[in-house]
């Protein structure tokens, strides 16, 4: 049975509209997955570290029959293959895939947190979201619209129109 889940992704070295791009069509390739939709760019500044280039952010919607852990493994292999490398905490990256839902489950392992912790307080998640899934529910925090209304806008600037 096909579970519907939905990633981030931020980019802010290497070209990063490209870098996100090239997610987008790694996605679609994914074993028992189909990317249904993808967000417009967003321009961000960085959280945390802010010692580094803004960020591009988008958010893609996948229906797969992978297990959510399988789902984070191939999204790791992604970052991996694009040379993602983790020196620090919030380091600039040239690709980051967060596994931010995964239909309603909710989950904490040592692994992986659905949904994704910071998930409702991160207005560069948030807005590429609600574009591609207005109506989504974030499971213990509620509707798009309220967390988006609940968030101070952190300068998050959409770029262009869709990419498909």
């Amino acid at each position: 049975m096909s579970a519907r889940a939905f990633v981030a992704l931020g980019s802010n070295l290497k070209d990063p509209a490209t870098q996100i791009v090239r997610a987008f069509d790694q996605l679609a390739l994914l074993p028992a997955t189909r990317l249904l939709r993808r967000s417009s760019l967003y321009r961000s500044a960085p959280v945390g570290y802010i010692d580094q280039p803004d960020f591009i952010n988008a958010a893609a919607e996948l229906e797969t029959d992978l297990m959510p852990l399988a789902l984070l493994h191939h999204l790791l292999q992604i970052e991996a293959r694009a040379g993602r490398t983790r020196p620090f905490p919030n380091a600039p990256r040239v690709l980051d895939l967060d596994l931010l839902l995964y239909d309603a489950l909710v989950m904490h392992t040592p692994e992986l947190i659905l949904p994704h912790p910071r998930l409702h307080e991160r207005v560069f998640v948030l807005l590429p979201l609600a574009e591609i899934a207005p109506d989504l529910d974030v499971p213990g925090h509620g509707s798009l619209a309220r967390l988006l209304a609940a968030c101070p806008s952190q300068g998050v600037e959409r770029l262009g129109s869709k990419l498909a």
